[in-house]
């Protein structure tokens, strides 16, 4: 396989004339780092103003989801960016920019800033479920299984084994009750410490990378937040949160069992995209963040309402072979 492509940090033919169109064209186009999909982004930083440009080129990108979700979420009083303008031919957008400091970097830089910073986090999640699902498609049955599926589709094969695919899908049926018995909320889906932004001069966190909402269950951001893909989350302060989540919610074990089982769904999930990010787009620095994904998802696999998948894993996936698609091979 060829070498991963350097990403093109060239602005999009058509920016310049987009920007002078909505009164931006005194500003320099500045290249900031993209994430694992198609979209790019830019800082356009004018005389005493800045924005974020976001390049999402159809047709492999849509950027009226991103759009769509970020005027709900600042109608609820949430800090999602401002849209300065849109031009959807194009796949360009002009979003508010909430600046460099990420909740990852500064809980890095500050480790006592962690325990408020992920309740400030927790606390926002709380108060999105008041609000009820946005206009958006459900994540429901088939979208989990598709989700999960990712696995054996990618890893399985990437490390040499043939597994019980069969088996997989009805393992997760067996599982997914209590998960899409309960009450839709907004799920932003990619909620996590790379995603949150510290707004200066605000007290409320800005929030990132919510083009693919759907409308599920509440416990899948709780997840994506305390079994981050990205960083490490200890146990401990899982455990402390979750019992924060419960004494401010009353939810009940119900919500804890879909809190693992989502866990699970959306660890065996990543550990798929990076896989295929890897093999299939030339991505190799993903497949090294599998094995902490992996230590989350035997953290969920020990839980009861696991026991199907648990049981899966263990006849179809040695222990050994759980890790580093590129560097683990059966």
């Amino acid at each position: 396989m060829e070498g991963p492509m350097a990403p093109d940090m060239n602005p999009p033919a058509a920016a310049q004339q987009f920007l002078a169109n909505i009164g931006w064209g005194d500003g320099e186009i500045l290249p900031l780092a993209g994430d694992a999909s198609f979209r790019r982004y830019f800082r356009v930083q004018a005389p005493g103003r800045s924005a974020i440009l976001m390049d999402a080129p159809p047709p492999h990108e849509d950027p009226r989801p991103f759009i769509n979700i970020a005027r709900w979420l600042t109608g609820k009083g949430f800090a999602a960016p401002e849209i300065y303008g849109e031009d959807l031919t194009e796949g360009l957008v002009l979003l508010q920019d909430f600046g460099d400091a990420r909740m990852r970097e500064t809980v890095d830089a500050a480790p006592e800033s962690e325990l408020r910073l992920y309740e400030e986090a927790v606390d926002l999640l709380i108060r999105l479920r008041e609000h009820g699902a946005a206009d958006v498609g459900p994540y429901d049955r088939d979208v989990y299984q598709r989700e999960a599926a990712l696995l054996t589709d990618w890893y399985c094969p990437a490390v040499g084994l043939e597994v019980d695919v069969d088996g997989y899908v009805a393992a997760w049926d067996a599982v997914l009750v209590p998960v899409l018995n309960g009450a839709a909320v907004t799920v932003l889906r990619d909620y996590h410490a790379e995603n949150i932004m510290l707004i200066e001069g605000s007290e409320t966190l800005g929030l990132l990378d919510f083009q693919d909402a759907l409308a599920g269950h509440a416990a899948y951001d709780l997840v994506s937040l305390l079994q981050d893909a990205r960083r490490d989350v200890h146990a401990d302060l899982e455990a402390a949160l979750l019992d924060r989540y419960r004494r401010i919610t009353g939810a009940d074990e119900r919500f804890f069992d879909a809190y693992h089982v989502l866990g699970a769904q959306r660890n065996a999930k990543i550990i798929g995209i990076f896989t295929r990010l890897w093999q299939r787009d030339g991505k190799p620095r993903y497949p090294g963040l599998c094995p902490r994904v992996w230590g989350y998802l035997e953290r969920d696999l020990k839980h009861p309402a696991l026991g199907p998948v648990a049981a899966w894993f263990d006849a179809n996936i040695p222990p050994q072979l759980r890790g580093d698609p590129m560097t683990v091979t059966a």
